[in-house]
């Protein structure tokens, strides 16, 4: 199957995140992860999950967390001031990125090619690379700022895709709404 990033930033929207990991796990693919400072702290509050940093004693719990501990796919976690991890790279395969939920801040830097850690690097070498790259941003409303950024990742090459949430299918849950999102951006 294939390889793809996956970057949580620090958006509300950590449900949606789990939802994405479990169904990249769970369809076979190879799932680098990179969670921004401010990610992990949207986690803890909206998941319950404390996250430590330390990627090797956090994968276990990222991967009971996205009930994927039984999955085909792989997880690999990279700490987000890692810019010497071969994601930073652009001789390294992937087949495309995901930015669930994406902060204004971390969609700012993308907009711009400013990295300031793993998360905007891997980022910004999907788009030198042509790769495809989905920004997920959650937040509103949405002044200028953010919609001149969300053009200009999308001149750039990337998909933006609002965690906006359809009603048209008849959702009677929560679990619904966060999953029609994940499928849009899977």
């Amino acid at each position: 199957m294939g390889v793809y990033v996956l970057g949580i930033a620090g958006a509300s929207g950590a449900p949606y995140a789990r939802r994405v990991l479990e169904q990249m796990l769970v369809g076979g693919h190879e799932v680098k992860l990179v969670i921004s400072d401010a990610g992990r702290k949207v986690i803890d509050v909206e998941e319950g999950l404390v996250l430590t940093g330390n990627t090797e004693t956090d994968t276990p719990s990222i991967l009971e967390w996205s009930q994927s501990t039984s999955s085909v796919g792989s997880l690999q976690m990279y700490h987000h001031k890692d810019v010497a991890a071969p994601i930073a790279s652009g001789s390294f395969p992937i087949d495309g990125m995901a930015v669930v939920p994406c902060s204004g801040g971390t969609l700012g830097r993308i907009a711009h090619g400013v990295s300031n850690g793993l998360l905007e690097r891997a980022a910004d070498v999907c788009l030198k690379e042509r790769r495809r790259l989905v920004l997920v941003p959650r937040e509103m409303p949405l002044s200028l700022i953010p919609l001149r950024n969300m053009t200009a990742v999308t001149e750039a090459g990337a998909i933006v895709l609002p965690a906006s949430p359809g009603f048209y299918h008849g959702p009677t849950q929560i679990d619904d709404l966060i999953d029609m999102v994940a499928g849009r951006i899977l």
